[in-house]
């Protein structure tokens, strides 16, 4: 084993309970701290890792510092101190943001996969004929709006309009569960019902 190797072992022996009991003062959370014990070990004699070889310095000297090798706990400790700070602005910096992401307000269980394909496969029953094609030709077939008006002999303002109906159509029928009546889509409203 190199130095490197034996420095390691020796401090995740000795000192490893008192490294993860600094890191959950932390953070509050004994396998956060563990994480943050682990990911600063690797951080730490990862670099060391790299000085092996003719270039490394002589034995009993820390590469990182130059000092007496023992040093490296304090160099764990600060990588400790850096990932949680690193983590901690993370998850403020998210939190400012979370609300910009659109988020389902419910837990999806196993069967949600195929509850949704069957919504969907009924929502598009109920769009017209010529609506329900461009939509599967465009999501479905991701055929763009020229290939769909050559697909289906229609112009493109045509297919577009198709798109948006039908678009808003599922919108309104998804967003409602199918027992009940959704509110009038605008095909409904331009056919009068």
């Amino acid at each position: 084993m190199t130095h490197w190797e034996d420095e390691l072992a020796e401090l995740a022996h000795r000192r490893g309970r008192a490294l993860v009991g600094y890191a959950y003062v932390l953070c509050g959370e004994q396998r956060q701290a563990e994480d943050l014990v682990q990911d600063a070990l690797v951080k730490v004699f990862s670099r060391l890792r790299r000085h092996r070889g003719p270039a490394a310095p002589a034995p009993g000297l820390h590469p990182l510092d130059g000092e007496r090798s023992g040093t490296s706990e304090a160099y764990v400790r600060r990588a400790i101190l850096t990932l949680y700070l690193d983590e901690y602005r993370r998850r403020r910096r998210w939190r400012g943001v979370r609300h910009l992401v659109a988020s389902e307000d419910r837990a999806r269980g196993p069967a949600s996969g195929a509850t949704a394909r069957a919504d969907v496969a009924a929502a598009l029953a109920r769009l017209t004929p010529r609506e329900r094609a461009c939509v599967v030709l465009r999501y479905f077939e991701d055929l763009t709006v020229p290939r769909i008006a050559e697909e289906l002999g229609l112009a493109q303002g045509t297919v577009k309009r198709y798109l948006s109906d039908a678009t808003a159509a599922l919108r309104n029928l998804l967003q409602v569960p199918l027992d009940q009546p959704a509110g009038p889509t605008p095909t409904d409203r331009r056919a009068g019902r």
